[in-house]
């Protein structure tokens, strides 16, 4: 109840934002997760074409983050959110409608693209219009986040026994729906016009070396985030020799994170900086992986009893990461814009997506190499050792930019700001 009543005190077009956001990762996660499976089982493609497939539409979008965020900032949030939601509608679209290699490859180089396009632009759209309440917005928009990534697959899983491409069409379907209401319910702001060339912005932001550092040092954040899909569901079905496991550890998550998220921003937000709760929620985030590190290697449970015990160290860890998230990235996301001028807020954001998606997918390789090195030699530990190392390293690296002072210091809001004038002046 108190994320609807949080939800309403937003204007309209942080409440379409919000629940913008649930469709995404809803149409997203009822699809992308079986992907592979389909081309593999039912199109009889190799492992190899299959990997280039997911990597075109992995690279399309990583890599074009920093295209995304730019053209927010010169076109307006507005329109580039509406194109990238219609894109992906065609690139979903298209993964129903072909079997073949080049109709695949056009499917997620488009749906790829899109990704690229509306992730930092709805985000820079979310902080130009929460003003003083960014951190509120950001929170609301991971609990929505959390529910339609808990949502998404359940409904593939349902939607396969119909067939993929009843997957593909629902998944086309929810973009198209989110793109008709963008268009009708988002509000356009005028965009003040660029003072400067497309390559002089990302000049001016990549030579923002307090900027770069703190990036640098939420490489962390996104190789641990990205466990939830890797090492955690897992460790939960070697724990208790159930491929049911992992979906017990995403129930976990999207409790805690309804329950907790909003509760927990508002708590830490009048308590202390926001640098030294980004440091707390990367250290949570690394100790998270301690309790299925001590059990790792255990071997199977005998019973339902022994199973359900053996699980409980890796849901431990799976809430401590995902409080670990709920703590640090409303305030991330908060740091990011501050960084910079106001018409740069989408190439920021860009950047750093960049600069993120670069770090999942190498410490995605570590984690990987972790594992198979682990199981090979017998240390079931070293992957999540590794997590532990990511997490606490970044930490100290957030806690180091700290005490610099390289963090930005948080800007009133424009109405707290009026407010304390007027104050000042009825008592002068």
């Amino acid at each position: 109840m108190q994320t609807w009543r949080e939800m309403r005190e937003f204007p309209l077009a942080i409440r379409l934002l919000l629940v913008n956001q649930l469709g995404v990762n809803t149409g997203f996660y009822l699809l992308i997760p079986y992907l592979a499976t389909h081309m593999g089982d039912d199109l009889g493609m190799s492992a190899a074409l299959v990997g280039i497939v997911l990597g075109v539409r992995n690279l399309s979008q990583q890599g074009l983050f920093l295209i995304g965020g730019s053209a927010a900032d010169r076109l307006g949030a507005r329109r580039v959110i509406i194109a990238g939601c219609a894109l992906r509608t065609v690139g979903f679209a298209l993964f129903a409608l072909g079997d073949g290699l080049p109709v695949l490859l056009a499917a997620s180089v488009l749906s790829g693209l899109a990704g690229a396009l509306f992730n930092p632009a709805v985000r820079a759209y979310l902080a130009q219009e929460a003003g003083g309440r960014k951190a509120e917005a950001f929170a609301l928009f991971n609990v929505f986040a959390t529910t339609g990534a808990l949502i998404g697959p359940l409904l593939g899983s349902v939607l396969l026994l119909v067939g993929f491409r009843a997957s593909a069409v629902t998944a086309a379907g929810i973009f198209a729906l989110l793109t008709i209401a963008q268009a009708a319910v988002l509000p356009s702001r005028e965009v003040p016009p660029a003072t400067s060339s497309v390559l002089g912005d990302w000049r001016e932001v990549l030579g923002n070396r307090a900027f770069l550092a703190f990036a640098l040092a939420m490489v962390g954040m996104f190789t641990m985030e990205n466990q939830l899909y890797l090492l955690l569901p897992d460790g939960a079905r070697r724990a208790t020799g159930w491929a049911g496991a992992a979906g017990i550890v995403f129930l976990t998550g999207t409790v805690a994170n309804l329950t907790l998220q909003l509760r927990l921003t508002r708590a830490l937000k009048e308590r202390g900086s926001r640098g030294r709760w980004v440091a707390v929620g990367l250290a949570l985030m690394g100790l998270a992986f301690v309790p299925p590190m001590v059990v790792a290697g255990a071997g199977r449970p005998d019973g339902t009893g022994a199973a359900v015990v053996a699980l409980l160290p890796v849901l431990a860890g799976a809430l401590l990461l995902y409080l670990g998230v709920m703590i640090a990235q409303p305030f991330v996301m908060e740091l990011i814009p501050d960084f910079g001028r106001a018409e740069l807020t989408g190439t920021y954001f860009g950047v750093f997506y960049v600069v993120s998606g670069v770090a999942a997918a190498a410490g995605n390789t570590v984690v990987g190499w972790a594992m198979d090195t682990g199981a090979a030699r017998g240390a079931q530990w070293l992957p999540w050792a590794c997590c532990v190392a990511f997490g606490l390293v970044s930490a100290a690296g957030v806690g180091w930019l700290r005490r610099l002072g390289s963090l930005p210091a948080r800007t009133p809001a424009p109405e707290a700001t009026s407010t304390a004038a007027t104050a000042k002046a009825t008592s002068a």
